[in-house]
Formats: C-alpha cells, structure tokens, sequence
C-alpha cells in the first residue's frame, strides 16, 4: 500500500463516536434552569459541556444561593438555591446547563448567623464576589463610581480561554542577570506625552516595550494589576478640593481578576486576553513580568468596611480576628487574611498557579510578607505553612519570589525571611545605607562596603540573589526627590503630612525643592548618579523606580497612593528634557550586563587555579588600604571574575571608588598586569557627555598608577586589554 493510499484509508476508516458523558445531563430544575449536583473542585466557575460548574466554600454558612444577571442589569435574571445535596463538607457545588459565559454575571448569597462576636458576619441582603472570580465586571472606566441602585457592584464573570501565545515562551533569565523596573501599569503611560492610543493600559505599556528594551531592563515589576477599588479613598486635595483616590492599588477586591480599567478593551470584558498580549510581547522582547501581589489584607476593610465577598462568605475562616470578633489588623487597613489556615492557603496557592498556567508571569513580589508567616493569632510561625508550600510548589518551581520582608505591626525581617532556599527580599537596610553613605553620614563605610558586596552579613550561603538592591520604590521619594527635599511634603494627601514616613535619609543639597541655583542643580544630578551607578555596580539584584532613569518628581510627596495625575504620572517629555540622565542609566545597565565581575553566579564551580585577583577587594587613598574608621567617607572596591574561555583565562576586573566626602581625593590604583591597562567607564564627577562611555569603548586612562575622584561622586574603571 502506498503512503497516499494508507493516508486515504485512515480517512475513511469510521469510528464510532464517543458515549456521552453522563454527568452532560441535568437531573433537576431550579428557578427554570436544568441543574445537576456539580463537582466541588476546582472552586469558582467553570465552563464544562454544555454548562457552567459553580463551586463555592464557606463553613459556617447554613444555606447558599446562586444569584444570576443579565450585564449590567440591576435585577438577577435568576436566583438558584443549592439543594442539600449539592452540599459536600463545606462547598457548594452546581453545574448550570444552558448559560453562555459572556452574557452571564454571577454572584452568591449566604445564609447564616450575623453574630460578630463569634466571627460570624453573613448578610443575605448582600450578593457577594466570588473569590476565584476570573473576570469582575462593573468597573471597566477607571475613576467611575457604580450606580447608586446597583445591589452588586463587582460582578462575577467567566472569561474564554481561547489566547493563542504563538509559541512565545518565557526569556527565564537567571536572578544574577535580572534588571528590574517597578512601574505602575496606568501610571507609566497616562500622561498625554505618553502619545500611546489607549493611555493607561496594558496595551499602552505594549507599545513603550521599545522604550524599556532600549532602557535594557529585562524585567518589569507590575504594581497591583488585579481588581481593586480606586474609589474607596475618602479624601480630597485640601487646596484644589480634586478628589483623592487609592491610585496604587493595595486594597483587592478580585484576586484572579485583570483589571478591567486598565485594558482598552476593559468595556468588551477582553482584559484577560488584552493582560496576556503584554505578558506574551514583553516576553518576545526578552523581559520577564513579576507581579506585585497583596496576600496580606483586602479591600473590605475593618467592622466598618463594605461586605463585598470574603467578609460574607465565611468572616472567620478568611481573616484573622481578636477574641471579641474584631478584626486584627498587621497590614496597617484594617483587615489581615489569616494566610496560614489551610483555606486561605490553598486560595493563595491557587491565585499564584492561575497566573503562572493561564498568565504566563515569571514571579510576585509580595507585599508585606512578613505577614504571610504569621499564625491565626497573630504570633510568628518558626516554619510558616504557607511560605513554605509556595517555594516547593511544582507549578511555581520557576517563578522568582520576592518578599517585602516586614509588616505594618512592627515584624521586621529582612535577612531572616523563611527563605527556604527560594525567597529573596527587597533589602531595606540597602536602601538606608546607600542613601545614608551618598548625604556623608559619618561612620557608613563599613556597611556601604557590605551592601556593595552583596550584603553576605543578611544572606550567608543563600548569596547575592536573595538581596533586592533599590534606593527608591514606589513607596517613599523618588530618586529627584531624595536628592531635592529634607523632609516630606504631604499636604495634598489630605492627611496633614501626617502620613508617609518621616525617616528618609535624604539631602537636599542645599535648598529645600525646586531652585535655579546651577551649583545646587549640578549637585543633584551628581547625586543622582551617584545612586544609579553603585546600585548597577552592586552585587545582588538591583531593581529601579520607573522615572528615576530621567529625574521623575513627585514634588516632595513620599506616599503619593492617593494622587492620580501629574505627580504621579511618568512625564514622557523628560526623556529629551533629561536625555544625559537617561544615557547615563541606559550605559550603567548595558555595563553591569557585559560584567560577570558584578554579578556572580550562584551556582559556579571553583574559581580557575590562575585569577589575578580576589573576587572582591578593598581599597583606600592607597591601594589595598581600605580605611574602615568612622570618620572615612572613601570606599573603593574591586570586583573580578576570572572565567575560562578556551585554553585562556578572560579575566574581568571592575574597580569602583565612592567618595562621599566633600572633597575631592587622590587614589592609588591596584596594579595590572602589563597586558591589561585601566579603562574610565563612568566619572559622575564629570560633565556629561563624559560622565559616561559606552560599555566596550571606555576611555584608556594616560595615568594607570593614581586616578582623583572628585568630591561627592563614584569612579568607575574597568581593566581591557591595552590594543
């Protein structure tokens, strides 16, 4: 039989068709509707043949309804009681035939006992979110409030899984490799500069891809892109009466949920497809996408909060609570999910999954983690369940977790975060050193000197990678700012300038805020570079605040959640306004990726039997002298690494001096071998454009014994080959 032959019968071979299956038929009606007893796992709703599965936990209520609308129509198209034996343990299951997820929005009300001081807070007046909801409807235009009438204001719905990723895969860089950049999604593109077509979305930030690729970060770190209520803040600008909004998004209302405001195509309910577009382009690009997720409280609030879905499904699994039913509140928002309960943790670990599997994301940050190790009362578990679970889980095997190593309860624990050989930290004692050492504080040399290496002294065998490196986030100033202001100015939040905190270890550099002065200006671009340039020469993972890369001000303010415009903003204009800032940032980054010396791999085998150097070395005003006394304000290091290339040795060798002090001072250089001769990468001490050179074109120095690096300001040289 010939190949086409064969091809040809396979055709017309007939198969009989597969039985169907039995459980494709319903077995009652309810509220009009065929029904049959559903299957509990997996929770939320699910689309199966010829229906939708419903799934719902609660223990402690007494009777469940499944609660059906039509979109946007303020009446349920229908009402569902589970029957008793739709009940299995504490989950209410329902598979509904005849429903077509994109016209169906769904919610639930709980029966059950309102007796707070027990922890029991059920309310069937309310219809509540589903907290596996994959889409939320009701909020697709940012900044719009639901309608007055609305009985539910977060409408469950069932999002397609229908994405074609186009064989798009993960870059999967390794942690020593990583540049992050923090940004928020509505933020880094809503300014009209920004001249994207839908500005504040996630196909806006698609379309500056080129930006943060030419920029040569190889990660983003998203803020909260989950559903969450920008409309919740209360306040208003004390001197333009504008309102005030929860513009960060630390308050969740959806978990699973894109949200909606922040896709173009929000209105037709594709925010799901439109999230995993930028997830799959950033890819494409070659940059990863962390997640900043908020395990550690929700937006319901403490006893005077809105019951929106955890509250009235099952108050005391969910949350931690005090003896008197009182809410417990670690997070600083009145509220604290109790993580650790075996509920809790498998909707956390379920969360993180459903974003791995159907989003694609490389990692979450967690925000306020240190929470997420805490029991149901409150205490600190020596062997957190939940932290646990998530650094050995299978699906997350390859997924870069970060913590934020501490609480709004005072637990602090940045180096000695349950790590389970998985967790790095963004690492607080970096940021306040750093900022500490660049305004000349006396008597930070040895800690600065510890920073730059990697901060060993926090993470021991677990090395460099578990160290975030950042002088700037999202929360507290900008790089501009820490360089132009003393002391916080808070006044448009509405709070006083009560709010923010007030330990900024920052400088002006001689004049509060904004000034012609050149000699202050000159400073603050100075310092500003001095910043960028040890925190790319450090090693560990450095992460940016987005704008910092061109001078991005938010006028003083440190805790700017609630502004939603300018000050907020990134000012697409300061690319040319601050263009020498941002070649200045774009050289830093392409140098820390061509040095291996600056980024050691955690898992290298010995170093080669010939190396020239030590892997890290001190120097002083006289090479290998450093001077750790209390008033020196002079740090030089010399990082090398020697790999193997062939037969040879390449040997890379980065030598970086800091000098906080006021003036300038004369160095003694580490002496090469004649085959090598020091290079100047970068001298914040000089005017632009030879502050910088372009990594594989640095400036041969005339002097290779002795090099001067001015006052308040890093040298960085590199040793090449001297053809």
């Amino acid at each position: 039989m010939t190949g086409t032959s064969k091809r040809e019968s396979f055709r017309d071979v007939q198969v009989d068709p597969l039985p169907q299956r039995i459980d494709a038929y319903p077995t009652q009606t309810i509220a009009g509707f065929p029904v049959r007893p559903g299957q509990a796992l997996p929770f939320g709703a699910t689309p199966v043949p010829g229906g939708i599965n419903f799934s719902v936990y609660s223990n402690g209520a007494e009777r469940m309804t499944l609660v059906l609308f039509r979109p946007g129509e303020p009446r349920p198209l229908a009402e569902l009681p589970f029957p008793p034996s739709f009940r299995t343990g504490g989950v209410y299951a329902m598979t509904v035939f005849g429903l077509d997820p994109e016209s169906i929005e769904y919610g639930y009300r709980a029966y059950g006992p309102f007796e707070p001081e027990m922890g029991h807070r059920f309310d069937a007046r309310w219809v509540l979110t589903d907290p596996y909801a994959r889409l939320i409807a009701g909020h697709e235009t940012w900044g719009r409030p639901s309608a007055p009438d609305d009985p539910y204001p977060y409408r469950a719905r069932v999002p397609y899984g229908d994405f074609d990723w186009e064989e798009v895969v993960s870059p999967g860089h390794r942690h020593e490799d990583l540049v992050i950049y923090e940004t928020h999604v509505r933020g880094f593109t809503a300014h009209p500069a920004s001249e994207t077509s839908a500005p504040g979305t996630f196909s806006a930030l698609v379309e500056k891809i080129p930006y943060l690729k030419g920029l040569g970060v190889n990660c983003v770190e998203l803020m909260p892109t989950y559903e969450f209520d920008e409309l919740d803040n209360p306040r208003t600008d004390p001197t333009t009466g504008r309102r005030l909004y929860n513009y960060w998004g630390y308050n969740p209302l959806g978990f699973f949920a894109p949200k909606a405001s922040y896709a173009a195509t929000g209105r037709f309910g594709m925010q799901v497809d439109e999230f995993k577009n930028m997830v799959k382009e950033l890819h494409r690009a070659g940059i990863e996408v962390v997640l900043d997720v908020v395990f550690n409280h929700t937006a319901e609030g403490n006893e005077q909060g809105p019951t929106i879905s955890f509250r009235g499904l099952d108050n005391s699994t969910y949350y931690m609570l005090t003896p008197g039913g009182y809410y417990a509140n670690f997070s600083g928002t009145g509220n604290t999910l109790n993580c650790n309960h075996p509920v809790v943790r498998q909707f956390v670990l379920d969360c993180l999954r459903y974003w791995v599997t159907e989003f694609r994301v490389d990692g979450f940050r967690f925000d306020l983690a240190s929470i997420l190790g805490r029991a149901p009362d409150g205490s600190v578990l020596p062997n957190p369940p939940l932290l646990e679970t998530l650094a050995h889980d299978p699906v997350l095997r390859d997924c870069k977790l970060i913590a934020e190593a501490w609480d709004a309860a005072g637990l602090y624990q940045v180096g000695s975060f349950p790590a389970y050989d998985r967790w790095s930290e963004w690492n607080g004692r970096y940021r306040d050193t750093v900022r500490r050492f660049l305004k000349g504080d006396a008597g930070t040399v040895g800690d600065m000197a510890t920073r730059l290496a990697g901060s060993s002294d926090l993470y021991g065998r677990r090395g460099p990678t578990a160290s975030i490196n950042f002088v700037t986030a999202h929360d507290g100033f900008t790089l501009r700012d820490l360089v132009s202001y003393n002391t916080k100015h808070n006044e448009a939040n509405g709070e006083d300038n009560r709010d923010g905190d007030n330990a900024n270890n920052s400088w002006n550099c001689g004049w509060e805020g904004p000034t012609d002065d050149p000699e202050v200006l000159r400073l603050r671009n100075r310092q500003s570079r001095n910043a960028l340039l040890l925190l790319l020469t450090s090693r560990g993972v450095p992460m940016l605040l987005s704008g910092d890369e061109v001078g991005r001000t938010q006028d003083g303010n440190n805790n700017a959640y609630c502004q939603d415009g300018p000050q907020s903003w990134f000012d697409w204009r300061l690319t040319e306004e601050n263009a020498d800032l941002l070649r200045f940032t774009r050289c830093a980054i392409a140098f820390r990726a061509a040095h291996p010396a600056l980024r050691p791999r955690s898992d290298r085998s010995a170093p080669v039997t010939d190396q020239l150097f030590p892997d890290v070395s001190w120097h002083g005003v006289h090479d290998w002298t450093p001077d750790w006394s209390a008033d020196s304000r002079l740090l030089a290091a010399m990082f090398y690494a020697g790999l193997p290339s062939g037969a040879e040795v390449q040997h890379d060798c980065v030598y970086v001096a800091a000098n906080s002090h006021w003036e300038g001072q004369r160095l003694e250089l580490p002496r090469l071998p004649e085959e090598l001769a020091w290079h100047t990468f970068a001298d914040t001490a000089a005017e632009a454009p030879h502050d910088v050179y372009e990594p594989g074109r640095e400036a041969l120095r005339a002097d290779q014994s002795r090099a001067l690096v001015g006052p308040r300001s890093v040298l960085v040289l590199v040793a090449r080959s001297r053809l």
